[in-house]
């Protein structure tokens, strides 16, 4: 099994060093993935330590005693909140063919969420697609070409 794309379950997002995302240090903003090399904890999920979130060089924290740490887990504190997926992530996730299988899956889940006449997430897409083009979405700058 390869860690490019997961599922984190406790945070309910995707994980992997293919999923581009940004630090989840508040404020930060950094471009990052959702690798193990920049996940607090150096496991999946955050193993025995760690909270299982993502974070930049900066803000990710070498032990000698324990694994990579977020400062808030240094600490034994109460875990950040963890950013959204960036715009660019979550338009792949919406238009390429790979993931049609999961697009049609959401379909069915949304429309036993909300009933048979609920909108699909286009209208989400659409709304994150707007916000990309002025430079007002999460890890996207305007401008920035989507993969």
């Amino acid at each position: 099994m390869g860690w490019s794309i997961g599922y984190d379950s406790t945070w309910q997002r995707d994980i992997g060093y293919g999923v581009p995302a940004t630090c989840d240090h508040h404020g930060c903003g950094a471009r990052i993935d959702r690798g193990l090399s920049f996940v607090c904890g150096g496991e999946p999920y955050g193993g025995e330590h760690g909270c299982g979130l993502y974070f930049c060089d900066k803000h990710l924290f070498m032990h000698a005693r324990r694994p990579q740490l977020c400062e808030r887990c240094s600490n034994r504190k109460k875990p950040f909140t963890p950013t959204p997926d960036v715009y660019t992530w979550v338009h792949h996730k919406h238009t390429h063919p790979s993931w049609q299988e999961w697009r049609d899956e959401q379909e069915k889940v949304e429309r036993a969420l909300m009933g048979e006449d609920a909108e699909p997430m286009d209208e989400l897409v659409e709304a994150q697609r707007a916000e990309a083009e002025a430079g007002e979405g999460v890890g996207t700058k305007k401008g920035e070409a989507i993969a």
